[in-house]
């Protein structure tokens, strides 16, 4: 996995977009929530090339400390958004297009305390895809909440680079002491590419997030996008049927 350089942030009540560079720490802020409850949304949002994106978004993401986008690109709409209703979104600009960045987006009601990016290439096409690790105060404790948000990579004959895309993140994940959440869009389209997800994330004692109804996109029958997580519990999770993007939204709710 290539490690990108910069992550671009975008905050609250500003226009301007900040470049934030590897290894950049905040060390006082307000934790992310004010009680034990973590609540998230996880949504691979398509580009937001389909109607009604942003209502979808504003309905499901209203009680969310934490939302996780993949492919989110960075329109007038989506950078309203977050600025209006989030205290930061860090994305890593996978790739660019008539000046718009493509990649994951992690917006969250405080800054993190740290941040970490990466970009791998994919194998066939050359396109990057992102992933971008951040670290949250908590309230009532001295531990932090580290996030993951993945878009794995996609058109690869074998595993070897969905492998080092996953190791590369989960090498980092492994040594957190204190919960974590890792989610996203893993392409998890062959039995292979599925089982050795399972495999190495049972390895670091991260658990899946199971759903009553699962509606979660599929392809070759297999589901592409999961949460995992490690030292929560959790209190709820179900999935939102739309039209709004080509993968379905999941809502999960954990407790500390």
């Amino acid at each position: 996995m290539v490690k990108s350089n910069h992550i671009l942030r975008y905050c609250a009540d500003s226009s301007d977009v900040e470049i934030i560079l590897p290894n950049h720490h905040i060390f006082v802020d307000q934790p992310l929530t004010a009680d034990n409850t973590i609540n998230i949304l996880v949504w691979n949002i398509f580009k937001q090339k389909r109607a009604d994106w942003i209502s979808v978004l504003k309905k499901y993401a209203k009680h969310c400390q934490l939302v996780l986008l993949q492919e989110a690109q960075t329109t007038p709409t989506l950078i309203n958004y977050v600025t209006r209703h989030y205290r930061v979104a860090d994305q890593v600009p996978a790739f660019s297009v008539n000046d718009s960045f493509t990649g994951v987006m992690t917006l969250a009601k405080t800054l993190p305390i740290y941040t970490r990016a990466y970009k791998a290439r994919e194998p066939i096409i050359r396109v990057p895809k992102s992933a971008l690790i951040t670290l949250y105060p908590l309230a009532n404790t001295m531990q932090t909440l580290m996030v993951a948000n993945i878009h794995a990579v996609n058109f690869s004959f074998g595993l070897k680079v969905f492998q080092q895309q996953l190791d590369d993140l989960l090498l980092h994940i492994r040594d957190h002491q204190g919960p974590v959440i890792l989610a996203g869009d893993f392409n998890t389209w062959s039995r292979q590419r599925l089982s050795l997800l399972h495999y190495l994330t049972t390895e670091i004692q991260l658990l899946p997030v199971n759903f009553d109804t699962d509606l979660r996109k599929t392809f070759m029958g297999r589901p592409l996008d999961f949460v995992f997580y490690r030292g929560l519990s959790l209190t709820d999770s179900r999935i939102i049927s739309t039209i709004a993007s080509d993968h379905n939204p999941l809502l999960v709710s954990f407790q500390y």
